[in-house]
């Protein structure tokens, strides 16, 4: 599709993680399936990002568990085949072997037939399980520009956090080219402009087509290569000084705010995931859902409104500070601080705090439930409690982590 740059795009979204971290929500999805924020899916949110940069020829790499994955792709994201576009996922064939995807950069590899169907000048290569906003024709632009063949999107994070990411040191002298591709360093260097910050990998990248399928073609002969696109293939771009970076503080996304710009969270843990759920729920929200200029785009059925209503006793409901999806009935109970997903029920005398319910789930009444994660249809017993004893959670067999008690999809309450 010609955009801007009169340039035919197509977009790759890796979706094939297995999400080990996020067990149990991930012992029956694909990560980029984990419902968020009541009615999304995490991969929602690159597919939303892709779509609304104008570029609507998209595929989508799975995996893993990709069941409850391909079906929301494709029953969610359908567009005018009339005009030539598409979401579609594709899944792991082995055409070129009898290996499934061995790293990231494998499965572009062995997905290089979409490549050469389309024929495109540039090729986006997005993860597909990050929260953010993102205008993807701007870096696209940059990186035309740049005249770089591998352009590598990147956020700014303090120093001190250095040794959790993938960091991009830049050229003094030219801060728009990469020098160095640095895993997790212990030492680094500050950027130019603040020498309090450094670049990290946001794992979202712009490449010139043919010089992707050259990189990834080599990639697949060479031994010791974990083929993957930020361990392996973004290096050996930066060894020819052939790789470019885009500071994620210049894009600019419709009506975002001061308060929310520049978002982006990595929600690889229980922790982050949790924690970004608490972004959400916030007064003034450090990631606003309610950007009606760059919608995140989603299906959640045919779910009737949210309602509240008093209990049986004439129990008023209390809600602050949540989110409730469409379908959520909250009875005469107190929800503070947390998400509900759709069909959520919340009994009289109930209480929620700091918690995320997704699909189905069901609060008893007289249930406490504190700083949980509850995945679809677990129902916890009226007069039951969640996170206010961790090491009675624990010997009931719920996984407790960071303070946080998870309990997995259709897991049972113990009698």
């Amino acid at each position: 599709m010609a955009i801007g740059s009169r340039k035919k795009v197509l977009a790759i979204v890796l979706a094939g993680g297995e999400g080990k971290r996020l067990m149990p929500l991930t012992a029956d999805r694909a990560k980029p399936a984990v419902p968020f924020a009541g009615i999304y899916r995490l991969i929602d949110f690159a597919l939303s990002n892709v779509v609304n940069s104008g570029y609507l020829q998209v595929v989508v790499l799975t995996q893993y568990k990709s069941h409850s994955l391909d079906r929301h792709v494709t029953q969610t994201w359908r567009m005018s085949t009339m005009l030539g576009n598409y979401v579609t996922p594709v899944p792991a064939q082995q055409r070129v072997g009898k290996n499934w995807y061995l790293g990231s950069a494998d499965a572009i590899y062995q997905s290089l037939n979409l490549i050469k169907d389309e024929k495109p000048d540039i090729v986006i290569v997005v993860g597909a399980d990050h929260v953010y906003r993102m205008d993807f024709h701007q870096m696209v632009k940059a990186h035309v520009a740049s005249g770089a063949a591998c352009t590598v999107a990147a956020i700014r994070q303090p120093i001190e956090l250095a040794d959790q990411f993938g960091v991009i040191d830049v050229h003094p002298d030219e801060p728009a080219k990469i020098r160095d591709f640095l895993e997790k360093p212990t030492n680094p260097v500050g950027l130019p402009d603040s020498p309090g910050e450094v670049l990290a990998s946001m794992g979202n990248y712009v490449f010139d087509a043919d010089a992707l399928v050259e990189a990834v073609t080599r990639d697949a002969t060479e031994i010791g290569s974990k083929h993957d696109m930020g361990g392996d293939i973004v290096p050996s771009f930066v060894r020819r000084q052939q790789a470019a970076v885009y500071d994620y503080k210049n894009n600019d996304v419709a009506g975002s705010t001061d308060r929310d710009r520049g978002y982006w969270r990595d929600v690889g843990t229980m922790s982050s995931y949790y924690d970004a759920h608490m972004d959400v729920v916030s007064p003034l929200p450090v990631f606003n859902l309610y950007n009606f200029d760059w919608p995140i785009y989603t299906s959640y059925g045919p779910q009737p409104p949210a309602k509240l209503v008093k209990g049986a006793a004439g129990q008023a409901p209390f809600v602050d500070e949540a989110v409730l999806s469409p379908g959520v009935v909250v009875t005469g109970g107190r929800v503070q601080s947390s998400v509900l997903s759709p069909a959520v029920r919340v009994g009289a005398g109930a209480e929620v705090v700091g918690s995320v319910l997704m699909n189905g789930v069901r609060i008893g009444d007289g249930a406490v439930v504190h700083n949980a994660i509850l995945d679809k249809n677990v129902v916890i017993p009226p007069g039951a409690t969640i996170g206010v004893d961790l090491e009675a959670d624990r010997a009931r067999g719920f996984l407790v982590e960071d303070g946080l008690t998870v309990l997995g999809k259709d897991q049972v309450f113990p009698a």
